[in-house]
C-alpha cells in the first residue's frame, strides 16, 4: 500500500483536525481512502442523488483551523473547504463512486466489534473506488436480524504500524520538543506570556540542540515584546537575525527590533532597522506594522501630523484585517488627542464592522478609554459598538461585564437606533435584573416606549397613562403627556386631546415648540366633529375661546351654527368671506346670508343694498331658494316704517308667493298703513286677502281686526251689502263678549243704512245682550231708541 499524507494537525486552540488520503490497489484495481480525525466527534453525511449514488459527502464542525486548507485531489476525490455562519465544511466529491464509514472501532485496543449506525464519530473513513467496493463484501441487511457483537480476544489480529518501502517497520522516535513546542505556541495565543517565557527557557536548556530552535527564539522575541522588555527583544532579535537570516519570520523580527529601539530612545539602531523592513520585505505584513510603530514612535516625538499619514498609508494599502484594525484604532487615538472625535468615530466604526473581536484582543481597558473618549464627545454609537463587541467576546467574570451592558443600551437611546436600544436594555434587565444600573436602564427603557412601542392605540394610552402616574414632574412623564395628546388626535380622539390643555401648557415650550400646534389641531378635530352633529354651542365656544378659522368646506356649519347661537360677528365674518366668489350660485347662497345677519343686527340699510343685488340676480327664477329675501325687504321696510316702500315691496311679495299664511301679518300690516292713509282701496284689497287666507287655512288669528277694518272701509265707500257680508262672517267665530257686542252694533248700523229696521233692531238689542255695560251696548240703545 502507498500512503502519501497530504496534511497532519492543524491547531486552532482545542480544535484538532487530521486528515490523510491514501491509494492502494486491491486484485490489480485502484482505490483510494480518505481519513478525517478529530479530538471531538462531528457529523458526516452522505448526499444521495437522483440514481441512488453518492453525489457528495459533508462533514460539519463547529470550529475552524487556524491555517487555510488548500483544495485537495487525486483520482477519486476532490476535496474542498467552507466556513458559513461560524461552522466549518469539508466537502468530497467522488470521481467515480464512494461509500462513507464510521470508524468506531480501534481493533489495536478493542477486541469487539458489531455493526454500528451512527451520525457522530470522531474518525470517519471514505472509500472511493471505480466499480466494487474493495475488501469489503456487501449483504442484504434485515430489519429483524439482531446486531449480536463479535469478540475475538482469542484471536486478536497482529499489528505492525507503519511500513517503509521495502515492506519494513518504521520506528519512529517521539521528539518531546515537538510537543513542547506546541504548548508554547497554545500559551503565546492564550496571552500567558511569563509561563510562555518559562517554557522556552526550559526547553532550550533541555533540547539544546533543537530543531525548533528558531521558532523558540523568534516566540522569545515576541513574549519579550509583548511584555514591553525592550533590553531584551535587542539581545534575541539581533542573535535571531544573526542566526537565521533567513527564516521567514525575519521580516516581523525586523519590526519588533525597530520597535524596541524606539521605546529605549535610540532613534539611529531603530531608523536603521526600519530601514531594513521597508527595503528588504516591501511585500511582507510586517512592513506594515513597522510603518504603526514608526507612527508610533513619532506621536512620542510629538509628530502627530507626520504619524497619521503613516496610519492612513497603511490603511490604503493594507490588505490584512489585523494590521488595518490596528492602524484604524491608531489613528482613531490621534484623532482624538486632535479634539477631532467624529473623524476618530469613523475609523472606530470601520473596526466595528471588519474586526469587532479587536477591542478584546488588545488591552480591554485601552479599548474602554477609547470608549468613554467617544461617548464623552457625543459619538453615541461608536462607543455603544465598542461597548458590545467587548460585551461580545469578554468572559462574563470581567468586573466591567454589567458596565459595558448598560452603556450598549444607554448610549444607544440617545441615538436614532431605538430598536437596538431596547433590545440591550432588556438583555441587561434580563441577566442583570437588580443590578447596580438596573433603575437607571428601566428609566431609559420607559423613555423608549415613545418610539419603538408597536402596541395598539389602546395599549399605548394605558401605557402613557401610567408613565404620566409614575414619572410625574419629571421628563418622561412629560413626554407621556405630549405623546398621549399627539396619539389622541391621530386616534381621532380630539375633544380628549384638547382636555389635556392645561397640562400641554405647563411643558417646557422650548423642549416642546409644537405644543399650541397641538392643542389648535385638537380644537380644530373638536369643532369639526361638533359641526357634524350640529353641537353649535360647543362650535361657538371653540371658535371663540380658540380663534379658530376652518377651510371653506366648514363655513356652512359655522354659519348656521352661529345664526342660531346669535353670534352675528362670527355670521357676518363668514358671510363677508364669501361675498366675492365667483361662483354665481355660491355667491347667490351668501348674498342671501349676509342680508339675514344684516337684518338680524339692524344693519338695514346693508340689508335694502344687498337684498337689491340678490333680487336682480334670482328675479328670473320663481324657484329659488333665496326668494325669500322679498319677505326680508318687506320686513326692513316695515321695521323703518316706510309706509310707501311697504306697499312697493308687498307687491313684489305677493307676486312671487301668492297668497301665503306665512304672509297673513304682513297684509295686516299694510292694511294698517291702508287704514292710516285712509286708503279704502289697500284695506279692502288686504283685508280681502286675509280673509281669504283665514278661510282656506280655518285659522282665524287676525280676526276680527280684520273684519271690523275691512267693514270700515267698505261703509266708506258706501259698499254696504260686502260690509254686511264682511261682519256677518264673525257670526260663526267665537269672539269675547266685548267684540260680539260690538259686531252686533256693526250689524245692526249696515241694516238700519240697507233699510232693513226689523233686523236692525235684532242685532241692536243681541249687542246689548252680549256685553250690556259695554260701550257698544250703549250705543246699540242709543240707535234703538232713535230708531
Amino acid at each position: 500500500m502507498l500512503k502519501i499524507v497530504l496534511l497532519t494537525l492543524l491547531s486552532f486552540n482545542i480544535f484538532a483536525l487530521e486528515i490523510s488520503l491514501q491509494g492502494a490497489k486491491e486484485n490489480h484495481q485502484s482505490y483510494s481512502t480518505f481519513h478525517i480525525k478529530d479530538s471531538e466527534k462531528f457529523l458526516c453525511q452522505e448526499i444521495i442523488d437522483d440514481f441512488e449514488a453518492v453525489s457528495k459527502i459533508v462533514c460539519a464542525f463547529s470550529k475552524s483551523p487556524s491555517q487555510k486548507i488548500q483544495r485537495l485531489q487525486n483520482s477519486f476525490f476532490e476535496i474542498d473547504t467552507e466556513t458559513k455562519k461560524g461552522t466549518f465544511f469539508l466537502v468530497i466529491k467522488p470521481f467515480h463512486k464512494m461509500k462513507l464509514f464510521p470508524m468506531v472501532f480501534d481493533l489495536k485496543k478493542e477486541d469487539t466489534t458489531f455493526s454500528a449506525d451512527v451520525k457522530l464519530s470522531s474518525h470517519w473513513m471514505i472509500v472511493g473506488y471505480m466499480d466494487e467496493m474493495p475488501l469489503l463484501q456487501k449483504h442484504e441487511y434485515s430489519e429483524a436480524a439482531i446486531n449480536f457483537p463479535f469478540t475475538y480476544a482469542e484471536d486478536m489480529l497482529p499489528y505492525v504500524g507503519s511500513l517503509d518501502m521495502k515492506g519494513n517497520p518504521v520506528h519512529i522516535k517521539k521528539v518531546g520538543d515537538v510537543t513542547e513546542y506546541l504548548k508554547i505556541k497554545k500559551f503565546y495565543e492564550e496571552k500567558n506570556y511569563e509561563f510562555t517565557l518559562e517554557l522556552i527557557d526550559d526547553i532550550m536548556r533541555e533540547y539544546p540542540n533543537s530543531l525548533f530552535r528558531a521558532e523558540l527564539l523568534f516566540y522569545k522575541i515576541r513574549v519579550f515584546s509583548k511584555l514591553q522588555e525592550n533590553e531584551n527583544v535587542v539581545e534575541a532579535a539581533k542573535e535571531f537575525l544573526r542566526e537565521y537570516s533567513s527564516d521567514e519570520n525575519v521580516a516581523e523580527v525586523l519590526s519588533l527590533i525597530a520597535r524596541a529601539y524606539s521605546k529605549l530612545g535610540i532613534s539611529s539602531d531603530a531608523d536603521y532597522f526600519f530601514d531594513r523592513l521597508f527595503s528588504e520585505h516591501a511585500d511582507s505584513p510586517y512592513s506594515y506594522w513597522g510603518y504603526i510603530y514608526l507612527a508610533e514612535s513619532l506621536e512620542l516625538s510629538g509628530s502627530s501630523t507626520r504619524a497619521r499619514t503613516l496610519y492612513e498609508k497603511v490603511l490604503s494599502q493594507s490588505d490584512d484585517i489585523d494590521v488595518a484594525a490596528e492602524a484604524a484604532f491608531r489613528l482613531a487615538q490621534n484623532h482624538i488627542a486632535n479634539s477631532n472625535a467624529k473623524e476618530a468615530a469613523a475609523q472606530i466604526e470601520k473596526i466595528i464592522k471588519a474586526k469587532p473581536e479587536y477591542f478584546a484582543e488588545i488591552n480591554i481597558y485601552k479599548s474602554m478609554d477609547m470608549m468613554y473618549d467617544l461617548a464623552d464627545n457625543a459619538e453615541l454609537i461608536q462607543a455603544a459598538g465598542i461597548a458590545k463587541a467587548l460585551f461580545e467576546n469578554i468572559e462574563p467574570t470581567e468586573d466591567v461585564y454589567e458596565e459595558l451592558s448598560r452603556n450598549i443600551g444607554i448610549w444607544l437611546s440617545k441615538t436614532d437606533k431605538k430598536q437596538e436600544a431596547l433590545t440591550a436594555l432588556n438583555k441587561y434587565l434580563e441577566r442583570f435584573g437588580g443590578g447596580m444600573y438596573a433603575e437607571e436602564v428601566q428609566i431609559a427603557k420607559d423613555s423608549l416606549f415613545f418610539d419603538v412601542s408597536d402596541e395598539n392605540a389602546s395599549v399605548k394610552l394605558d401605557t402613557y397613562d401610567k408613565l404620566m402616574d409614575e414619572y410625574q414632574n419629571d421628563s418622561i412623564g412629560n413626554k407621556a403627556i405630549y405623546e398621549k395628546a399627539k396619539l389622541l388626535i391621530a386616534e381621532g380622539m380630539f375633544a380628549e386631546s384638547l382636555a389635556m390643555e392645561r397640562d400641554l401648557l405647563n411643558l417646557n415650550q422650548q423642549e416642546y415648540p409644537d405644543v399650541q400646534e397641538i392643542i389648535t389641531q385638537a380644537a380644530i378635530g373638536t369643532m369639526k366633529q361638533a359641526l357634524k352633529v350640529k353641537e353649535c354651542n360647543s362650535v361657538l365656544l371653540i371658535s371663540s375661546q380658540y380663534k379658530i378659522e376652518l377651510s371653506d368646506e366648514w363655513d356652512d356649519g359655522v354659519y348656521e351654527c352661529a345664526m342660531k347661537g346669535a353670534d352675528f360677528e362670527l355670521a357676518k365674518k363668514m358671510a363677508d368671506k364669501n361675498l366675492n366668489s365667483k361662483d354665481l350660485e355660491h355667491r347667490k347662497k351668501w348674498l342671501y346670508r349676509y342680508i339675514k345677519v344684516d337684518f338680524a343686527t339692524g344693519n338695514y340699510s346693508n340689508v335694502i343694498e344687498a337684498s337689491k343685488e340678490l333680487v336682480a340676480l334670482i328675479k328670473d327664477d320663481k324657484e329659488s331658494p333665496y326668494k325669500d329675501v322679498y319677505r326680508t325687504v318687506f320686513d326692513t321696510y316695515h321695521r323703518l316704517e316706510n309706509q310707501q316702500k311697504m306697499i312697493e315691496s308687498i307687491v313684489a311679495l305677493t307676486k312671487v308667493y301668492k297668497d301665503d299664511y306665512i304672509d297673513i301679518e304682513r297684509y295686516v300690516a299694510v292694511m294698517a298703513v291702508g287704514a292710516q292713509i285712509k286708503d279704502n282701496n289697500l284695506v279692502i284689497e288686504y283685508g280681502e286677502k286675509i280673509m281669504a287666507i283665514q278661510q282656506s287655512s280655518d285659522s282665524y288669528a287676525q280676526s276680527p281686526f280684520v273684519e271690523f277694518a275691512l267693514y270700515q272701509a267698505c261703509i266708506d265707500k258706501e259698499e254696504y251689502n260686502r260690509a254686511l257680508e264682511v261682519i256677518r262672517s264673525l257670526d260663526t267665530l267665537e269672539l269675547d263678549a266685548t267684540q260680539r257686542a260690538r259686531q252686533k252694533y256693526l250689524l245692526g248700523s249696515v241694516l238700519e243704512k240697507l233699510w232693513r229696521d226689523d233686523e236692525s233692531q235684532k242685532a241692536y238689542q243681541e249687542a246689548i245682550d252680549a256685553a250690556p255695560e259695554s260701550a257698544w251696548a250703549e250705543l246699540a240703545k242709543s240707535a234703538k231708541a232713535i230708531q
